[in-house]
């Protein structure tokens, strides 16, 4: 199919559904199910939120590969539902590993959870390698001899 032909037939083609943005056959509900992520440059934006509060369910290599951001605000707090996902920080090291070029990258978590303290501790190594620099939850802002307590990020 040529580009116009595809733009045409998914806006003519009720029955398609997007996953991450994207477009998938709805007996196909996930994107990792072996569908073939259109070719494109990576996006580079200042902010990206780490989709379903750092969730395995919707983000994985892809999204770091495609979505190249200078900070990643990762929200969740519930181990009993996977969040954060330790597979989805991995999943931002190897991502990262992949850009060619050593931009800084900073990752805030809003919360203190187990996983984030370990998987931060095991690869403090490779985060150094790749220019990744991780924020307390509980970090302080200095301004002119004061310093007072960060705000979290919530969304």
């Amino acid at each position: 199919h040529t580009e116009d032909e595809l733009s045409r037939s998914s806006h003519s083609n009720p029955g398609k559904s997007l996953v991450n943005g994207i477009k998938t056959n709805p007996a196909s509900s996930s994107p990792k199910s072996g569908l073939s992520v259109p070719v494109g440059p990576p996006v580079y934006v200042d902010l990206a939120y780490i989709p379903n509060h750092c969730s395995g369910k919707n983000t994985d290599l892809e999204f770091f590969k495609r979505v190249r951001a200078s900070y990643y605000v990762v929200s969740g707090n519930d181990a009993a539902n996977g969040e954060p996902s330790r597979a989805v920080l991995d999943a931002l090291l190897e991502g990262k590993s992949q850009w060619g070029e050593n931009l800084q990258v900073t990752l805030i978590p809003t919360h203190d959870t187990e996983v984030t303290r370990e998987w931060y501790q095991q690869t403090h190594e490779k985060q150094q390698e790749l220019n990744i620099m991780v924020l307390a939850s509980s970090s302080t802002v200095v301004m002119q001899d004061e310093s007072f307590p960060a705000c979290k990020i919530e969304f």
